[in-house]
């Protein structure tokens, strides 16, 4: 989180948030939608400037009840998800595969999920910004574990880190990470959020 922007909540405490106008889509892009695109529920315009996409990663957090946003100065903007809070990408590394994250944090898995529509998951630890309390605005950044979609690109490649087996209406198995053999296992898309603790809309406590 910028230094300017936890000074800023301290100056201006009071600021109204803002809901529905900031998205996160399934290929870790972050979307500007406007009234129009939110009464139509069409998933917004990509936001290409990277300035504002790295200011938005560096002050993405969430509030203790699940619900991410982007701390845009004083202001709180609330994120819509397409599937998860996070997007993971397999990316070489001179140590090997790294997973990374749509803000370019580090992802340390700890298992991998996959769904009834062929999607995979994967859980691990995410450094991450918490809001532990509302009226102080007191955030901590620690690792916790969290889960993310991963792009569609690395379907592949993860296709080929894995032993699969069937299951009934996915499929489930292990991996391979960094040397070690992960689990795979089968879940329904509608159980992430209570299980990793998101919420996908969020509104107003």
């Amino acid at each position: 989180m910028d230094e300017q922007v936890l000074r800023s909540l301290i100056k201006w405490p009071n600021v109204p948030d803002c809901y529905g106008w900031l998205a996160l889509d399934r290929r870790g892009q972050w979307r500007m939608r406007d009234e129009f695109a939110q009464q139509n529920r069409l998933p917004g315009q990509v936001i290409e400037h990277t300035a504002l996409k790295e200011f938005i990663n560096r002050n993405y957090a969430c509030d203790q009840s699940g619900r991410y946003f982007f701390q845009n100065g004083p202001q709180r903007v609330f994120i819509t998800l397409t599937n998860t809070p996070w997007v993971a990408r397999i990316i070489p590394g001179e140590d090997g595969l790294k997973m990374i994250t749509q803000c370019q944090t580090e992802i340390n898995p700890s298992s991998a999920l996959s769904d009834e529509n062929g999607n995979i998951y994967i859980a691990g630890f995410i450094k991450q910004s918490i809001c532990k309390d509302l009226a102080t605005q007191r955030f901590e950044t620690a690792d916790y574990l969290g889960i993310a979609l991963l792009h569609d690109h690395d379907l592949d490649q993860f296709s080929e880190l894995a032993k699969l087996r069937e299951e009934a209406c996915s499929f489930g198995g292990s991996w391979n990470w960094q040397g070690k053999q992960l689990a795979l296992d089968p879940i329904h898309s509608d159980e992430l959020g209570k299980r990793f603790g998101f919420i996908k809309e969020p509104m107003p406590l």
